[in-house]
């Protein structure tokens, strides 16, 4: 009796340490299932199916879309427009600019973004079990959700396209076949800059050739053109930036809400979405309205909106009213509710159409005034009519797309300082996680962590 009180308490004890265990994973968001037995291998079209949709349940994590890709970079990039007062020391790190190498919050965007690339991986080794047709459209959207993880990692973990050389600047590891276990040949090196892009253009490419022009909340061929506007604005090449832009604004699939606010907090994506991410209920994570709404929204209040962000708006800018007190501090609107996070709207292409055409001399199109001007007069502005400079537009996409993650990424690509730290510091780039150091030789950190 006594041997089997012990065997009792001690599997209770295992149970419940393993609980705990769950627990802090969950919490942190370090999930390490990188790989599947070879038994576990996708041989039928329901698997691979599912497959597909887990892998897009990863891609929509609070990891990736469902907050990190977008609230961190903001804090790296801020200037005291907004200020962190929240208590977990992680997202401090990366507001302070003093980031370390086994911060979890950065090192999750690592883990799973390559879990998500893993999925797609495997989806994409296993299409021989689908039908023709279906296979095509599944091929493209495993290659849409590996060429946005991969995108989104060397913007944040490489050096900027503009900042050295890219074609020396190392990336990140390139993963393009199915990891089933870790051995010697999981421990890929870091690819360069400009290896990472040409394979994220490559992957979206051929997902824009091979997408449906509607695919319910799933990726679409305007999804990927809108994607490849935003990489070919980050590479500086402007001409194609415009074709994709173009691309999406002429299907006349998509149109601007008649108001600000109706394009965020819906239900249901507005037609002025390009591709989101779904939230409900049941299934989905949305770390934006975590850390920026307030109590009284069902968030943290961890994000505070400064009165300088506020002086960047125009007289008379609906934008500036999209505002609300809560927790002692200002808040945006724009992350009030527990619904869908858009990724791309349709305001963005205008206004990558603009800046890119106004950069090349071209009006493909349209003008870039004109559709300046669109994004204005939806926000209650009259037409900008005085000479179009590109600062003009840069201050255009600061107050339109404010908190939506584009802060970094275009101070960057235009070698705008963050306060009084260069554009190229060492400090603006994300430590390559020190647990993957630890596990994989091959890979070199980056300069500025010490290891």
């Amino acid at each position: 009796m006594i041997m089997n009180y012990k065997k009792i308490t001690s599997a209770v004890f295992g149970f419940l340490l393993l609980i705990m265990l769950v627990s802090c994973d969950a919490l942190l968001d370090t999930d390490p299932q990188q790989s599947i037995s070879e038994e576990e291998a996708l041989t039928t079209p329901g698997n691979v199916r599912a497959a597909l949709i887990g892998a897009y349940s990863l891609h929509r994590a609070s990891t990736q879309y469902g907050g990190r890709y977008m609230f961190l970079p903001d804090l790296l990039a801020d200037d005291g427009d907004i200020n962190w007062t929240g208590t977990f020391f992680q997202p401090r790190e990366v507001f302070d600019k003093t980031i370390s190498p086994d911060n979890s919050f950065t090192q999750s965007v690592w883990t799973g973004s390559y879990n998500t690339i893993n999925r797609a991986n495997n989806v994409l080794d296993a299409l021989d079990v689908l039908d023709a047709a279906e296979s095509v459209r599944v091929e493209g959207e495993a290659l849409f959700l590996r060429g946005l993880a991969h995108f989104e990692l060397v913007r944040v973990f490489g050096r900027a396209y503009n900042d050295g050389d890219p074609t020396q600047n190392p990336g990140v590891p390139i993963v393009t076949a199915p990891t089933r276990g870790i051995g010697d040949d999981a421990q890929i090196p870091r690819a360069t800059v400009e290896q990472v892009y040409q394979q994220v253009i490559s992957d979206l490419e051929d997902a824009r050739d091979q997408l449906p022009a509607t695919n319910g909340i799933f990726a679409t061929t305007y999804a990927a053109s809108g994607m490849l506007a935003r990489v070919h604005l980050m590479r500086g090449d402007y001409e194609n930036a415009a074709i994709e832009a173009n691309r999406v604004i002429e299907s006349e699939r998509f149109s601007l809400m008649p108001s600000f606010e109706e394009a965020f907090n819906q239900e249901t994506s507005p037609v002025e979405h390009i591709y989101a991410t779904r939230v409900t209920v049941q299934d989905g994570a949305h770390e934006m309205r975590l850390y920026y709404a307030s109590s009284d929204f069902g968030g943290r209040a961890d994000i505070d909106i400064l009165d300088q962000h506020l002086e960047r708006y125009e007289d008379g800018d609906e934008r500036a009213d999209f505002f609300y007190s809560g927790g002692g501090a200002l808040r945006t609107q724009k992350w009030s509710t527990f619904t869908n996070i858009p990724i791309i709207r349709l305001s963005e292409m205008y206004l990558i159409r603009a800046e890119s055409n106004l950069r090349e001399g071209s009006s493909l199109g349209d003008s870039p005034i004109n559709d300046l001007n669109r994004v204005r007069n939806r926000a209650g502005l009259d037409d900008f009519d005085d000479d179009l400079s590109l600062q003009v537009i840069l201050d255009e996409r600061r107050v339109e797309l404010a908190f939506e993650g584009h802060l970094l990424h275009d101070k960057k690509r235009n070698g705008e300082s963050v306060g009084s730290i260069p554009f190229d510091a060492n400090q603006l780039v994300y430590p390559i996680p020190l647990r993957e150091l630890e596990v994989n030789p091959n890979l070199e950190p980056n300069p500025g962590y010490g290891q």
